[in-house]
């Protein structure tokens, strides 16, 4: 009977010690992120017409890439992001749309969060809102 509680308190204290070993491993192991273009210049938008801007990125490491939160500036800037992790070599998307509600220039960050190395990213959007474009091109 002694030997079983010998080796039942062995394997938990192994399992224990091989649990923390795993953890710490993980914990200092990072993805990567390599952006197409991490800004956006809109120009001049029509007023009261809501823009879209792609920002393409790509997984160039062997651990999946993770983004866990894309968060706008302010109200007037929605994004939306691939939420299952990425795999190696793989390429996504973070979509983001300016509402174009106020008139004048702008410019507006969203934070990227994810688990690489650098933990956050900014993207930057910018332009002019008008009331009306003149060479009748709308964007």
């Amino acid at each position: 009977m002694g030997r079983i509680k010998y080796l039942l308190s062995l394997i938990l204290v192994l399992s224990l010690f091989s649990f923390r070993i795993q953890k710490e491993f993980i914990t200092y192991i990072n993805s990567s992120i390599t952006w197409v273009n991490s800004e956006h210049n809109f120009g001049k938008i029509k007023h009261n017409i809501p823009v879209k801007a792609e920002f393409e990125f790509k997984n160039p490491s062997m651990i999946p890439l993770i983004i866990s939160s894309v968060e706008p500036q302010c109200g007037c800037t929605v994004a939306d992001y691939p939420k299952q992790p990425l795999k190696s070599g793989k390429t996504g998307k973070i979509i983001v749309t300016y509402d174009a509600k106020n008139l004048g220039y702008f410019q507006k960050s969203i934070i990227v969060r994810s688990n690489t190395d650098e933990a956050t990213t900014t993207l930057i959007i910018k332009g002019e809102v008008v009331e009306k474009i003149e060479n009748s091109e709308t964007k």
